[in-house]
């Protein structure tokens, strides 16, 4: 109702007034988010009636992480509210900038697999599709990072309050879900049933919170449950206290540490929390018969945290809705669809088969029957030991879920063209050999509405008056911006922007952390979760070599850089954390050496969540994407740092192939083996690291300065480090691609040294950054795998 500039000034005016409270910032956020869920609350149930009156099939995504990042601002964009809303507030004496600051972030996610689910949601919105994300309501997030003496310490994200929450709680959709138990067969009318009997039960309380798509036409819905104690009895938990804790644990925290037994227990209740909940729900609110379920729902689960919804599915539609084992494996293998992330042995998910037969004793004997029917139909083949192993689902007490979600689903798509091929021929080959009609490819891709529109306001201006507003719903069209790459007041204004950026993110950094960055220096940027093969390790070792350079050699002045990091370590994973300690040694060094401090600075961001990402991104000059050749599925790091005009220093690995491939080579700095060569290493295993060390000088003085523990405090500090990198055979090729990574860096020194070609560089890469845009991405899922019909609306 308020599209105009007046008439949201008198009702923010009347609003705030009628609270008769002081006028501060807090008071105009309270009234603005008021008035904005108002605005969403409309449009919300006009789809959900559209929806009951199409009765159209839906998609149902479910995702143990949804990183959405601050709403307000972002769904003001999706509003098409943003532009009224600040020039009406900055007539008022307030800024909208500063209200958005007073939101506190959800702690729902982590790191790239929740914000592709929570592009993909914006995404579907956006295309007008009826699409729903699950996921789980976590009430201490991931946990919020804070640096002491350089080490990282974690704790609680207070993100829940009493008021103005993003999602509303619905009691009257609660279900319940059990654990443990004893299996019961018994005979009855229909042949023999199942029963558990004497389980603990929880009950999943749904909050939803609504997803506003692109001009606010369609408002989705992501639905997270919360964990509860059940009205039902729990027979033999004597200490109603224990159990009550043990409750709200399930939602707690975002991957709980499971080094051990009782955090994997942990975190098998989380996933089969989510998916049993999300089942119910989507079983006891069909309009339709169980058997037409594939041809009304569409089930993604994103990466294998969601696998237990195979059997679950089969348990309720064979348990509670009576179908015969055939009858339900139909129905289910025509349901479900799986998004595999990785190619990390770690990361495919493998559960003891002893903790999920006592927890989920009842889910447990469908998953054994599934691999008894999966085995038995293999018997005809002649097939050795290995191909066996890499089709069994359990094996030797092992359960291992991406093969059970491969088998159960109807499609397998990798998210890059290279990741999808390592996992067809690789991976995941005998796979898909017997399934070759599964696999297909969807390489990710981002929401250039929060990433471009939301982040980058003024760079999204400039795009809008060079080539008009029409890429703003057709992303696509930012190649138009190729014809502006040579124009000299285009490019200018493009580096007006990008220095207004970087003085954005400084005064930030400065509010926040009381850093202070030199404007006019090369801001080099690598935002990531921390994992060995993202390669912080290598970026943190080069820039103790420049130090090493500068202090040793009079001559060696290179131009000013600011190495930005920012990213968690997981609480348990001791490496990562000594690479964060690293970092920040190295920093402190290297920022308090008046020599080094000219030519060098290292920053690390702390707790870098959506929020950062939104000042770091649009200031980057240099995005690094290095992780080792074939071991990141995709990115979308890199893809948001091209839109905003970084230029990308990277491996042939993820989707960087698909980004080279569009932009050019020449318009980015690559570097490193190929996934190829990897691969050949280690198959053979013949890559040593001691060669690299005792035939490069700088190296072996690199090595020699790290195992003394000289950055880092002292030796205790770096032996997980040290350890990788000579007793493990340096995994993940650091020291191998080392040579290659400083040659890459010399390179961008080079052509920044010619600003004006640097900026076309950019501008090339915001150009061919369109075909990244998520909306491409969910447009090729419903078209392939999905097949959703758009609603129309009425806005």
């Amino acid at each position: 109702m308020f599209s105009y500039k007046e008439e949201f000034k008198k009702s923010f005016v009347t609003r705030m007034e009628r609270k008769g409270m002081e006028k501060t910032a807090e008071l105009a956020y309270e009234t603005l988010w008021e008035m904005t869920q108002e605005w969403i609350q409309k449009r919300w149930n006009r789809t959900n009636q559209l929806y009951r009156d199409n009765n159209e099939k839906k998609l149902y995504y479910f995702s143990i992480e949804f990183l959405i990042g601050r709403v307000l601002g972002q769904n003001l964009i999706n509003l098409n509210f943003y532009d009224t809303v600040k020039e009406g507030l900055d007539e008022l004496g307030l800024q909208l900038s500063e209200i958005e600051e007073l939101e506190t972030e959800p702690g729902l996610g982590n790191g790239g697999l929740g914000r592709l689910a929570a592009c993909f949601v914006d995404s579907l919105a956006s295309l007008g599709l009826p699409g729903h994300g699950y996921g789980l309501r976590y009430k201490g997030g991931l946990f919020t990072q804070h640096f002491v003496n350089g080490y990282q310490t974690e704790q609680p994200t207070q993100w829940i309050q009493q008021e103005h929450n993003v999602d509303i709680r619905r009691e009257e959709l609660a279900v319940d879900i059990s654990y443990y138990g004893e299996i019961q067969v018994v005979m009855g009318l229909d042949g023999l049933k199942v029963n558990v009997e004497n389980p603990e039960w929880v009950k999943a309380i749904p909050y939803d919170m609504p997803v506003v798509g692109a001009n606010g036409g369609t408002v989705n819905t992501l639905r997270l449950w919360q964990a509860e104690v059940s009205d039902r009895p729990f027979p033999g938990r004597e200490d109603y206290a224990v159990y009550e804790h043990e409750t709200a644990k399930i939602t707690d925290r975002l991957y709980p540490d499971d080094s051990l037994e009782a955090g994997k227990i942990l975190r098998l209740k989380q996933q089969y929390f989510l998916c049993s909940a999300s089942l119910q729900t989507i079983l006891n609110n069909r309009s339709f018969s169980i058997e037409a379920l594939p041809e009304n729902a569409a089930i993604q689960i994103n990466d294998t945290h969601p696998a237990l919804a195979i059997p679950e599915l089969m348990r309720l539609l064979i348990d509670d809705h009576a179908l015969s084992w055939d009858q339900a494996w139909d129905i289910t293998t025509r349901t479900i669809s799986y998004t595999n992330h990785t190619i990390l042995e770690e990361a495919m998910g493998k559960w003891d088969s002893r903790l999920i037969q006592s927890l989920l004793p009842r889910i447990y004997l469908i998953i054994e029957e599934i691999d008894r029917r999966f085995k038995k139909s293999l018997q005809q083949q002649e097939l050795d030991e290995e191909a066996l192993h890499k089709l069994s689902i359990i094996e030797n007490g092992t359960i291992k879920m991406a093969v059970l979600a491969v088998v159960g689903s109807y499609k397998v798509n990798g998210v890059a063209k290279l990741h999808t091929e390592i996992l067809k021929k690789r991976e995941m080959k005998e796979l898909n050999e017997q399934f070759p009609n599964k696999f297909h490819n969807k390489t990710n891709g981002i929401t250039h509405r929060r990433w471009l529109l939301k982040a980058n306001h003024e760079l999204s201006g400039l795009i809008t008056e060079a080539i008009g507003p029409r890429w703003i719903k057709e992303p696509e069209r930012l190649s138009e911006l190729h014809y502006f790459a040579q124009n000299h007041s285009f490019l200018q204004d493009f580096q007006a922007i990008k220095s207004l950026k970087k003085e954005h993110l400084i005064h930030h950094l400065q509010r926040n952390q009381n850093v202070v960055v030199d404007p006019d220096s090369i801001f080099d940027i690598h935002i990531k979760r921390f994992h060995g093969y993202k390669r912080q390790l290598m970026n943190i070792l080069h820039i103790q070599m420049l130090y090493d350079r500068i202090k040793r050699d009079p001559t060696y002045r290179p131009y000013p850089r600011t190495f930005f990091f920012g990213g968690k370590a997981a609480p348990s994973y001791h490496f990562a954390k000594q690479v964060i300690k690293m970092i920040n040694t190295v920093a402190s060094k290297v920022n308090s050496d008046p020599l080094a401090r000219k030519h060098l600075h290292v920053v690390f961001v702390e707790n870098y969540n959506v929020t950062q990402a939104e000042y770091l991104i649009p200031a980057a000059d240099v995005s690094e994407q290095i992780s080792t050749a074939s071991k990141e599925a995709s990115g979308t790091g890199n893809m948001k740092l091209m839109m905003n005009g970084a230029l990308t220093i990277g491996t042939f690995d993820g989707a960087n192939v698909e980004i080279f491939e569009e932009v050019g080579q020449e318009n980015a700095f690559v570097f490193g083996m190929r996934a190829e060569q990897v691969m050949q290493y280690e198959k053979e295993k013949s890559y040593n690291p001691k060669e690299i060390i005792d035939s490069d000088s700088e190296i072996a003085q690199l090595m020699e300065e790290l195992i003394k523990g000289e950055w880092t405090d002292g030796k205790n500090n770096v032996d997980f480090i040290v350890g990788q990198l000579m007793e493990d055979s340096d995994p993940y090729f650091v020291l191998k691609d080392f040579r290659s990574y400083s040659k890459a860096h010399e390179q961008i020194l080079k052509a920044y040294a010619h600003p004006e070609k640097w900026a076309e560089m950019c501008v090339k890469n915001i150009a061919a950054s369109g075909i990244f845009s998520s909306d491409r991405t969910i447009q090729q899922y419903s078209n392939d795998v999905w097949h959703l019909t758009k609603i129309p609306s009425i806005y």
